[in-house]
């Protein structure tokens, strides 16, 4: 059996609408896993689902919402007998110094970034449990370094990263692998389109001197939450072309 693949799997994904999210989902799928490709966007998760062929489903829900997030569960693991491996990628990002920032964009990153993450993994892990088995891949950042003018985003992933080492200690004994993928500057029209100039000089600041592809960042995912990596829980890979090796200062504004 290549353990690589996940023939037989049951995947949700969140954010899975557009970028990275849907880049994990499609190579999810292309390697045989059952996938549900969550998103507040419908007709987003729709699209993307439809792309993805008759091993993609979309599904609806707002990640902040813990009781919709818990139904969401509930629903797959009757449809589908179980839930193996969740990918937690829905995030936002409201950037600015923090003489600017108000405190709903504090709030709102923090909502989705960090207890969106902690509504599905609670609302998957006892089923998981229940099986003995499941892995868990959440979407960091590189920025839980740091980032000039994202101190609520570099907040809320490196609160994330915490949080996935604390619950890999939990579940470890429960077959359960908790793992982090920290991307740095990835290939994506809104980042390009938010501050062009920005992304350039922060894809030449990167070591090897470009943006990642999303379905890069997917092939990370995928690898954490393979049979290949059944070893591995309480990691954060950084897949930010070695970024995570400097200092940055640049302004997201």
């Amino acid at each position: 059996m290549d353990s690589l693949r996940f023939d037989g799997r049951i995947a949700l994904v969140t954010g899975a609408g557009s970028g990275i999210g849907q880049a994990c989902a499609a190579l999810l799928a292309e390697r045989g896993a059952k996938v549900m490709v969550l998103d507040i966007d419908q007709a987003a998760a729709e699209q993307a689902a439809a792309a993805m062929g008759v091993g993609a489903q979309p599904l609806t829900c707002d990640v902040t919402d813990r009781h919709a997030m818990r139904e969401v569960v509930a629903r797959i693991e009757a449809r589908h007998g179980r839930l193996d491996i969740l990918v937690n990628n829905a995030g936002i990002i409201r950037d600015k110094q923090i003489r600017n920032m108000a405190p709903e964009e504090w709030k709102a990153v923090l909502a989705v970034n960090t207890r969106g993450v902690w509504n599905g993994i609670q609302a998957a892990v006892p089923g998981m449990r229940a099986r003995g088995y499941g892995k868990i891949v959440s979407m960091a950042s590189r920025a839980a370094l740091g980032n000039f003018g994202q101190t609520n985003y570099a907040f809320s992933k490196a609160g994330l990263i915490g949080m996935s080492r604390a619950l890999a200690l939990e579940l470890g004994p429960d077959n359960i692998t908790v793992n982090v993928v920290a991307p740095g500057l990835v290939e994506t029209p809104l980042i390009r389109q938010a501050n062009p100039e920005l992304h350039e000089r922060v894809a030449r600041a990167t070591p090897l001197g470009r943006a990642a592809q999303p379905r890069e960042i997917g092939e990370a995912v995928c690898f954490l939450a393979s049979e290949a990596a059944a070893y591995i829980t309480a990691q954060t890979l950084f897949v930010c072309g070695g970024r995570s090796a400097k200092s940055a200062r640049e302004n997201w504004n």
